[in-house]
């Protein structure tokens, strides 16, 4: 609760206020388990039980060296290990309470996919223009869209969220741009809204690196404390960089 707060009181000293009541993700599980289980129905999930650890050991055992492995935006491209594991051998382990996590069957969600996805980014996230996007979620590969101890990811819970709060307009920092590409195939594959996004580039500290909690990076909270006003922080600021319009 405390870290919730903080973060409300940096958004009010900026002056931004936003819709009552605040939605919880921990109070939505219910909801990312129906967005699972359309997708189960759909036949577009199964379980894996792969470690990381199991999963760096399948890629060296390809013969890759790990500089010519293929990457997704969340990382080395999962192999496939339980891709093609039996119906029979992985509802047992299931059973049995093996920890697994539930991985989207990229195949057979493209295969689902009339004509070419696209979304519309306002921001610099696209070759630093902005314009319609072709989404091309098949470079995340097979991903993890939940776990057994944990009941969604990243991807799932933004996509299901921004449906439920009737977003338009999703403004994040470009970091976040590649995603959008998946997220997009989320929305298509639940029935969804899309809404249009706008990806600024992200505000670097002086050695040119992301400001960030674990790096001990400068907060709002210490600024305030330090007399800065909201005023002087935004004519500190150089102008975030928006993009080009592209037909």
């Amino acid at each position: 609760p405390e870290f919730e707060q903080a973060i409300f009181d940096d958004l009010r000293w900026l002056g931004l206020s936003w819709p009552e009541p605040i939605m919880h993700q921990s109070k939505r599980l219910n909801a990312y388990a129906g967005a699972l289980d359309d997708l189960a129905i759909e036949d577009l999930l199964y379980p894996c039980f792969c470690t990381r650890k199991d999963i760096a050991a399948e890629i060296g055992a390809s013969g890759r060296a790990p500089h010519a492995t293929t990457m997704s935006p969340d990382g080395p491209l999962y192999p496939g290990t339980c891709k093609h594991m039996s119906a029979a051998e992985s509802a047992q382990r299931v059973a049995a309470g093996e920890p697994h996590a539930l991985r989207l069957h990229m195949d057979r969600a493209l295969a689902q996919i009339e004509g070419s996805l696209k979304f519309i980014e306002f921001g610099a996230g696209f070759n630093g223009e902005s314009g319609v996007v072709r989404a091309t979620p098949e470079v995340f590969g097979d991903v993890v869209l939940a776990r057994k101890e944990v009941a969604t990811s990243y991807h799932l819970a933004v996509v299901v969220d921004d449906a439920a709060q009737g977003i338009t307009l999703v403004t994040r920092g470009a970091d976040i741009f590649p995603s959008t590409h998946l997220h997009r195939l989320l929305q298509e594959l639940l029935d969804l809204p899309t809404p249009d996004y706008l990806h600024h580039r992200l505000i670097n500290d002086d050695q040119g690196k992301r400001l960030a909690k674990r790096h001990d990076a400068l907060s709002l909270k210490a600024l305030r404390a330090a007399g800065e006003t909201p005023d002087t922080l935004r004519a500190t600021l150089p102008p975030l960089h928006f993009g080009k319009t592209k037909g």
